[in-house]
């Protein structure tokens, strides 16, 4: 996992996207076997759905996680942008954590469910955590809102921010750290934590 609560964590993905050469398609039965099969030959923490707007395929998660078969034997995580809260019930109760990933492109709205997103997950019971990672444009200000948003929200939110390095060699500014004193005093429950970088951290 590259980012996030579980950062470091050696995960197997299931990874929504675009059409690409190297995909495979599954269904939903097919896919089952598949995770079982990786399971059985090698070791991992938890296996995460991910891949921006996996919520967007529901019907196959459910058919998948939500049909009444065995029991997963790791966790699974959900990590995504958090444009479908509405969606969420369906799958949060077979969830361990359900993660919204914040990367400041798009219109404003997508922020707002983002916070929607923790709040289903919240009435859900589904542990739940917001991940900020923002780019060169992305105001104080911006992650400041977001956190005293989610705190509202939930105060049992795990907030993590992916601050950015500058300079060479990469060093951590200075501002962040005067940014985590102030989102502390927001969200207690906030750190700062580096994001680990491709290929290992592939999103």
């Amino acid at each position: 996992q590259a980012q996030g609560v579980w950062a470091g964590r050696r995960q197997l993905f299931v990874r929504f996207a675009s059409e690409a050469e190297t995909a495979t398609m599954y269904t939903s039965a097919a896919m089952l076997k598949e995770i079982d099969r990786q399971l059985g030959r090698t070791k991992v923490n938890s296996i995460v759905i991910g891949g921006r707007d996996p919520l967007g395929n529901l019907e196959f998660l459910t058919a998948a996680f939500a049909s009444g078969g065995p029991p997963l034997p790791v966790p699974l995580m959900l990590d995504s942008d958090g444009q479908r809260p509405e969606a969420l019930a369906m799958i949060a109760p077979y969830l361990a954590l359900t993660q919204v990933t914040v990367e400041f492109v798009g219109p404003e709205a997508i922020r707002s469910s983002a916070i929607e997103t923790l709040a289903a997950a919240s009435g859900a019971g589904c542990a739940h955590a917001l991940v900020l990672c923002p780019r060169e444009d992305t105001s104080d200000p911006q992650l400041l809102r977001l956190i005293e948003q989610a705190h509202a929200t939930s105060a049992e939110t795990e907030v993590v921010i992916h601050p950015l390095l500058t300079g060479e060699p990469p060093m951590l500014d200075r501002r962040w750290s005067t940014l985590l004193e102030q989102a502390v005093t927001l969200h207690a429950d906030t750190r700062l934590a580096l994001r680990l970088p491709p290929p290992a951290g592939l999103r």
